[in-house]
């Protein structure tokens, strides 16, 4: 099947940094700073919207691994911005690049891999999992 997706389709993402996406508030950390799993999540979001779009009607993708380096904090009031970038594909499986920045420096990188999956499909074996 064809995807229509190609190297180098980019996506960039940004946040404001609130009190409810902080380490404390995620249970993460115990300092009111930018938590990780809300880095994660920007970078997944935007991986997902570099792709996603450009995919066949019923067709999406999920995350699947995540190698991912927090590297400074941010206080509340920052903006963060995720950049991603389709570094690979084989098959099914996509990889990515990503970087995360606040209005000072870079604060996180990594790679990401996410897996195109027929919706309708996966959606009624998730179901089945549940009832069986």
């Amino acid at each position: 099947m064809e995807y229509n997706l190609r190297i180098g389709m980019k996506a960039e993402k940004t946040e404001l940094v609130t009190n409810d996406n902080t380490a404390m508030k995620y249970g993460s950390g115990g300092v009111a700073v930018y938590a990780t799993p809300a880095m994660v999540g920007l970078m997944e979001g935007t991986c997902l919207a570099a792709v996603d779009p450009h995919l066949p009607e019923g067709m999406a993708t999920v995350g699947t691994n995540l190698n991912i380096k927090h590297l400074a904090a941010t206080p509340v009031g920052m903006r963060v911005r995720a950049a991603a970038e389709l570094t690979e594909i084989a098959g099914k499986k996509l990889s990515f690049t990503v970087k995360a920045y606040d209005d000072k420096e870079l604060i996180g990188e990594g790679t990401h891999e996410r897996y195109i999956i027929d919706l309708e499909k996966f959606l009624q074996k998730n179901e089945a999992k549940k009832n069986s």
